[in-house]
């Protein structure tokens, strides 16, 4: 890893004027309003984080400032003057660079690295469109030394897909920097880093703030915020709901990122609690640079796992369900040594998973309600390896009127449902299955409320008939509404474990900001 600290951008504006003002701005994809009269300025010299739950508006507003998004409501003004952000070459005129967190989305495919490097200046005309590596060798040699990666010519002209995930965060922010940026605009740039790699990227962050140039830091990670940011503004449905400057007050910052009616919500549930352990987990790290944790999933209780985006309950999830393999440590299934080779063997023992992503994790376009609720388990509805249509109509039945799925028949689309019936599929197919031990991974994302309620009812049905369910979410509004117990991750580790009848919410809210 470079010494990305070394690194220099000239061309700044002078420390503590306005370089990018966002006034006023408004954006809708048809009837759905996603920012909501947005301002904000950001500063030369000064480290903005921009912090939001899923759905809030972040990415929009990146898109909006990067030119992505030219049809927006309000003024978007650099130094001072209104401009038109038509596109995003027009934004790298004006001195906006943006690293997005979806490398694919940014690396162009079919070309080298070197050709990568140079691509902002191959579309804007500065170096001739010709496919001859030996003439856009040397500006990627010098872009390249931007960040000093020290890539020999043969990493240059290799295709850039072979670049590793890091390799190519590090080639994107090369691009970037050569560019002399007045604003840089990095979306999770912690995200594919190893810890060593973070630290010389905040090292990079500082020597930049230090140049003059404008940084607008978008993390979920509260640590990165604390050591980073000048000052913060959190985004929640398409409004500015917190704005402060460093110190900051980090329970204030997860509070405004949550929906108003946290503070209110009760935990109606009559609730269960559980004695015998399903699954247990010792001395297991779950993000790179955290402690390891020990904790006990029981049998006869529904677990709700809270913590914001990138505590590491996803990596929690599939590393029980044999997804992912863990970094360290041991789990026991019922006593037993268990280390899931893969998800079959999850399966296997009873242990289940909805993942957080159903539409690209648990569901095939085109495919029926019916074929959906059966694909995990073929061989219940199949004779001598030939499908039966009569059993899997049967099971769909079962899903639909066991989970009240809107829907015409089993034989209906499920692509063609609601977010919230496509969810009560995904979970039902699970459910009805008989679940020893069941996760869901954010089971509320996207559905109304009344979805919410039929899978919550669903999840204490079978705890109460014995099974271990655990749901892991963001959202403390939903953990109280489904858990009989809580525990709280805060970037990979376990900061608050009790019954949701002995905490409040100012505990909860409190635990998920407490980082290092």
């Amino acid at each position: 890893m470079p010494d990305l600290g070394a690194a220099t951008v000239a061309g700044a504006p002078a420390t503590g004027s306005p370089v990018l003002e966002l006034d006023d701005i408004t954006m809708a994809f048809g009837t759905n309003q996603v920012l909501k009269g947005v301002t904000v300025a950001l500063t030369a010299g000064r480290v903005t984080a921009l912090l939001g739950a899923n759905g809030a508006g972040k990415s929009t507003l990146i898109k909006v400032l990067s030119g992505v998004y030219p049809d927006h409501g309000g003024t978007v003004s650099i130094a001072g003057s209104p401009v038109v952000m038509e596109s995003p070459l027009a934004a790298a005129r004006h001195g906006i660079q943006t690293v997005h967190q979806r490398i694919d989305e940014n690396i162009v495919p079919g070309l080298t690295v070197a050709e990568n490097l140079v691509f902002e200046e191959i579309i804007r005309g500065e170096i001739p469109p010709v496919r001859s590596l030996r003439r856009l060798l040397p500006r990627a040699r010098d872009i390249a030394a931007t960040l000093d990666l020290g890539w020999p010519d043969s990493v240059l002209t290799k295709d850039v897909f072979e670049l590793g995930i890091a390799d190519s965060q590090l080639l994107l922010l090369a691009r970037a920097l050569s560019q002399r940026p007045k604003v840089l605009v990095l979306d999770e740039p912690t995200s594919t880093l190893s810890a060593s790699e973070v630290e010389r990227l905040f090292a990079l962050v500082r020597r930049l703030r230090s140049e003059g140039v404008a940084v607008l830091y978008v993390t979920h990670r509260l640590s990165e915020v604390r050591e980073l940011a000048d000052e913060v503004v959190v985004l929640r449905d398409g409004r500015i709901s917190n704005r402060q400057e460093a110190p900051f007050e980090m329970s204030a910052v997860v509070r405004a990122m949550l929906s108003e009616s946290v503070l209110e919500q009760s935990h109606d549930l009559v609730e269960q609690r559980g004695e015998v352990v399903a699954i247990g987990l010792r001395g297991v790290q779950l993000l790179p640079r955290c402690a390891a944790i020990d904790l006990d999933l029981r049998y006869g209780e529904v677990t709700g796992i809270v913590g914001l985006i990138g505590a590491g309950k996803s990596e929690l999830a599939r590393g029980i369900f044999g997804v992912d393999h863990l970094r360290s440590g041991s789990m026991t299934f019922e006593g037993r040594p268990y280390r899931p080779r893969h998800s079959k063997d999850a399966v296997r023992r009873g242990v289940y998973l909805v993942p957080e992503d159903r539409a690209a994790e648990a569901m095939l376009p085109g495919w029926s309600l019916a074929w959906t609720s059966t694909l995990p388990f073929l061989g219940s509805v199949s004779r001598a390896k030939v499908l039966s249509a009569a059993k899997e109509n049967k099971v769909g039945r079962d899903v639909v009127d066991g989970f009240g799925v809107v829907a015409t028949g089993p034989s209906q689309p499920v692509d063609a449902l609601s977010g919230g019936n496509q969810q009560k599929v995904v979970v039902g197919r699970w459910m009805r299955a008989a679940p020893r031990v069941l996760l869901l991974d954010e089971p509320f994302r996207g559905v109304d409320i009344g979805a919410r309620g039929d899978i919550s009812h669903q999840a204490h049905e079978l705890a109460a008939a014995g099974a271990c369910v655990v749901v892991l979410t963001s959202d403390v509004e939903e953990a109280r509404g489904v858990a009989d117990r809580i525990v709280v991750l805060a970037e990979g580790e376990v900061h608050l474990d009790n019954y949701t009848s002995e905490i409040g919410d100012d505990a909860i809210i409190t635990s998920m900001s407490e980082v290092a």
